[in-house]
């Protein structure tokens, strides 16, 4: 690791992270245009951003800077290649990591793993379900497109908030900060589905204003205590490819399914790049 490297993950440990987070909120949903249009003009060039996939192209067309970065795609340049039992990429990303959930642990990175119970907010039964499971870590990064869309089709549940840290969640703080994203802030979506339970969890970062979801709105966060919503029968009903949720600035999707009920294909490998829509697996025979 170069001294750049552990100089930045060194300074996550003193950083105020939920009260730099509010503040770049703040910022994010300043509406005033010499503020706002010089913020996203700045953000499009410092990270390459293909504002030709956009629905709206220029800086001058959106409300705030969240507005911009929630922004929504042109039809067709993301094109579902779903059905039946296949997956799709929920985000476009990069894998961060994939594979099996074993003795109830998620692999991190480079010798760090985390607990499947502590990632779904502290519930053995609530875990209980994907132990011996697959899961699938998918980090987004700025420039991304930064809904969330299903994966495959199903109902919700139950949500979770959980409070906790708000570290960076780059392949630098991934490598080097244990447990990342099972300490960092997080909401747990809890889905049923053709094939069995389907956890989707949305990881919060440093400076990520907020999570919405399209049941419940922005997700008030920088809590304190776990926060548990549960759903009727029918309530919220998602095919696959529909929006669920969204990050307001951006940070990281973990997908857990069951034992025996799915497969990666090799676009979920380590370090590749993942599109919405993309075909990432397939779902076990009935």
């Amino acid at each position: 690791m170069s001294l750049f490297d552990r100089l930045f993950v060194a300074s996550q440990y003193v950083t105020p992270q939920h009260a730099l987070s509010k503040a770049a909120g703040s910022l994010a949903d300043c509406k005033k245009p010499a503020i706002k249009n010089a913020f996203i003009k700045w953000f499009i060039e410092r990270y390459g951003v293909n504002m030709d996939e956009a629905l709206r192209g220029s800086a001058e067309d959106y409300e705030d800077f969240n507005d911009f970065f929630t922004r929504e795609l042109k039809e067709g340049v993301r094109p579902l290649q779903g059905g039946p039992k296949k997956i799709v990429s929920p985000v476009d990303g990069c894998v961060s990591q994939a594979g099996s959930i074993e003795y109830g642990r998620i692999f991190q990175a480079k010798g760090h793993s985390f607990s499947l119970i502590e990632l779904l907010g502290g519930d053995l039964q609530r875990a209980q379900p994907f132990i011996g499971g697959d899961f699938a870590t998918i980090y987004l990064s700025p420039k991304d497109y930064h809904r969330i869309h299903m994966p495959i089709a199903g109902e919700l549940q139950q949500m979770v908030y959980i409070p906790g840290d708000l570290f960076s969640v780059n392949p630098v703080t991934a490598d080097n900060v244990p447990r990342l994203f099972s300490r960092n802030e997080r909401v747990v979506c809890l889905f049923s589905t053709a094939y069995g339970p389907m956890a989707m969890t949305l990881v919060g970062a440093m400076i990520v204003a907020s999570v919405e979801t399209v049941w419940a709105g922005r997700i008030q966060g920088h809590g304190k205590t776990v926060r548990t919503f549960n759903y009727n029968p029918g309530e919220v009903k998602l095919a696959q490819g529909e929006e669920m949720g969204r990050f307001h600035l951006g940070s990281t999707v973990v997908l857990t399914f069951p034992e025996n009920t799915m497969q990666w294909n090799a676009a979920i490998a380590p370090e590749a790049p993942v599109r919405l829509g993309q075909h990432v697996g397939d779902l076990a025979s009935d």
